[in-house]
């Protein structure tokens, strides 16, 4: 499959090939890159007090017998209202998924080159909204004709930083930010050519 690389004016220019390292990955790849991702974004922030934990319970409720009843030792016990939850969630849980470098660099080349396939990912000399503003980088935007689009810059200075911060349907990011998570949730990435031949240097 083929990158389109696009003018100063964003439109399709020539084409270039991907490299044969990007074909043939396996779709786990990026599943297994996406679930690790989304894990390390959860907030672990639950957490519930248990019997030891919560207030009150000096006093044992009622007598050992004569109630009919079950027995009580404390209003701590999860059984009453107010008392401890029982195998509640508590904030020491690690969810962290461990995956290999390999596997993220197979993961990004899957995303690439399924956006390749769909015609969506596009090669540009540069990216760059002097003005820094968000005018100008809807312009960009609309002549690139996409629902969305991810901009990859090998370095992001302020001003196109600006411009874009307002656009909803676009995100820029520097080279080291790139990763499948981001390439595979945009439906179109449009990539600096300096950008691309470092990812093109590391595949082979």
């Amino acid at each position: 499959m083929s990158a389109i690389v696009l003018n100063e004016k964003f439109e399709k220019a020539s084409e270039l090939a991907l490299p044969a390292s990007f074909s043939g990955i396996h779709s786990h790849n990026l599943y297994l890159y996406v679930k690790s991702y989304q894990a390390g974004l959860r907030a672990n922030t639950a957490v519930t007090k248990t019997r030891a934990e919560v207030s009150g319970g000096g006093k044992k409720p009622w007598a050992q017998k004569g109630k009919g009843g079950a027995r009580a030792g404390s209003r701590r016990s999860p059984l009453f209202v107010g008392g401890g939850q029982a195998f509640g969630s508590k904030n020491n849980r690690n969810y962290d998924l461990k995956i290999n470098k390999k596997q993220k660099k197979l993961a990004l080349k899957f995303a690439l080159d399924e956006l390749a396939n769909n015609g969506k990912l596009f090669i540009i000399d540069t990216l760059e909204v002097a003005s820094g503003k968000t005018k100008d980088a809807m312009a960009i935007f609309n002549a690139l004709g996409q629902r969305d689009a991810l901009f990859v810059k090998s370095i992001l200075d302020e001003k196109t930083f600006l411009a874009f911060r307002n656009v909803q349907s676009a995100y820029v990011v520097e080279e080291n930010e790139l990763n499948a998570f981001l390439a595979a949730t945009y439906r179109s990435v449009v990539i600096e050519k300096a950008v691309w031949e470092n990812l093109v240097r590391e595949a082979e």
